[in-house]
């Protein structure tokens, strides 16, 4: 491809297409249903769809086809389908990942900023869903026009929109077995939902952690009792869930006691990870905002580092049954409400971390304390393929095409449900996993922003990816 050509071909796009639809998207609130129950009548989730959707028809891509695709109670799914360039057809499906939920706006957003008020700034774009992740399918199709333009070519390429992602993904495993013969053979999935540890280079996501989480209740009284009467009589509530807690954590070292949330980390992650931190040393200590004087869990960066991606690891998410200090009255509480939420290796079985965490939670209750869980979900991880030649080769051209850099591996701490779930799906197809999200895009919190340039070059990226999948096949 015209290196030159697909530069000015991405960013005049960009500049004028991309970033005015990019920006009325955020305006739109288009929060995720697990936070937002009432979805469906509030019709934000459907503005949304339709607004890339017109997009993208105006597109007028040859031969592309755009769908709206409905399942009975689920979220919609927004899809394009763009066929294979003449004689492409043997590499399959390229698949490109994105979705247009948001999380909740939250407070706190700095002056001039607002989670559906799109601000241009600094060469960044301010607003919920700017960065996570509604840049993802503008991009993709971007990628393609460029690689057209610069004299590239492209297999199939099927763009798939959901809604439901930041929720976990719950309606996607019936819209696969829904799209599977109209999807066909996925031989590359490229998802831009994932994250960078710096702008200076493409980063790709090798590995995803899984996830447990249940609410803890404990009961010890049918209701509250004077603390000067009932104290040291009754056992508190919250001094039975330190013990459960106990059973589940070190409190020390923060070490997770359960053998069933725990594997081998593969030689190859840990590989990754030293390289990572020889080009970027001080990394994992840069993303967080620590307070003066804090110190991390271990001064060993290649711990922290697989701390992060590839062992398990406890946050208490929530409480209830806790008042308020200045509401906090003289009362033994009858009971004490945590939200638990582990993290797991990528490798790890979901459904056998949930019954461990269980069976440790219910069995041998102190003082037979009443116990109960609710709210629980699992999720595997996902840990990503060995890299075939040609897309090993394609990323080496892109790093030294497009950012003059080699591109790098990493773990995530985080989950992106559909990565396992299309791995499960197609267990031949090589994966892509990379985007746009800074250390400082604020993903989930105030003055979330997309770093323009940095989206720019992502997308020039892609379409080395593309054109070298399309002669994948030949």
């Amino acid at each position: 491809m015209d290196r030159a050509v697909l530069t000015d071909t991405v960013r005049s796009r960009w500049d004028n297409d991309v970033l005015t639809s990019l920006s009325e998207l955020v305006s739109v609130p288009a929060i995720s249903p697990a936070f937002d129950p009432d979805w469906a009548r509030n019709g934000h989730l459907e503005a949304a769809v339709e607004h890339v959707r017109r997009w993208l028809v105006a597109r007028e891509l040859p031969g592309a086809t755009v769908d709206v695709v409905r399942l009975e109670g689920r979220t919609p799914l927004l899809l394009l389908d763009l066929p294979a360039q003449p004689g492409t057809e043997e590499a399959g499906t390229a698949l490109l990942y994105g979705h247009l939920d948001k999380q909740p706006p939250v407070g706190g957003w700095s002056e001039g900023l607002g989670p559906w008020t799109p601000v241009l700034r600094d060469g960044r774009l301010y607003g919920r869903g700017s960065a996570d992740d509604g840049y993802a399918g503008y991009a993709a199709v971007t990628a393609i026009e460029g690689l057209l333009a610069a004299g590239g070519t492209h297999g199939r390429c099927v763009v798939l929109l959901e809604t439901g992602e930041e929720s976990g993904s719950p309606d996607l495993p019936a819209y696969l077995e829904h799209l599977s013969a109209r999807l066909g053979a996925v031989t590359l999935v490229v998802c831009l939902d994932s994250g960078a540890a710096d702008y200076e280079r493409m980063w790709l996501t090798t590995s995803l952690r899984g996830l447990v989480q249940t609410q803890l209740t404990v009961r010890v009284l049918e209701s509250g009792q004077h603390s000067g009467s009932a104290s040291g009589v009754v056992p508190s509530s919250f001094r039975v869930i330190r013990q459960l807690l106990d059973r589940l954590e070190d409190s020390v070292t923060g070490q997770v006691r359960l053998p069933e949330l725990h594997v081998e980390i593969p030689d190859e992650r840990v590989l990754e990870a030293k390289e990572a931190l020889a080009v970027f040393p001080g990394l994992l200590l840069s993303l967080f905002p620590l307070m003066p004087g804090m110190q991390p869990v271990t001064t060993d960066e290649l711990e922290l580092a697989l701390n992060r991606t590839w062992r398990p690891t406890l946050s208490i998410i929530g409480a209830d049954g806790l008042p308020v200090p200045d509401d906090a009255g003289n009362v033994l509480r009858p009971h004490t409400t945590l939200m638990l939420g582990f993290r797991l290796p990528p490798t790890a079985d979901s459904d056998a971390a949930l019954a461990a965490v269980r069976r440790a939670l219910t069995t041998e209750v102190p003082y037979g304390a009443q116990v109960e869980l609710g709210k629980v979900e699992a999720a595997n991880g996902w840990n990503a393929p060995s890299l075939r030649p040609w897309l090993r080769e394609a990323l080496d051209t892109a790093g030294e095409q497009v950012f003059g850099a080699g591109w790098k591996a990493t773990g995530e701490g985080g989950s992106i449900p559909f990565m396992g779930l299309l791995h499960e799906a197609y267990p031949a197809a090589q994966f892509v996993v990379t985007g746009a999200l800074g250390a400082d895009s604020n993903a989930h919190v105030p003055d979330e922003s997309l770093h323009l340039d940095y989206a720019r070059r992502i997308t020039e990226a892609i379409s080395y990816v593309l054109d070298a999948h399309a002669r994948s096949g030949e």
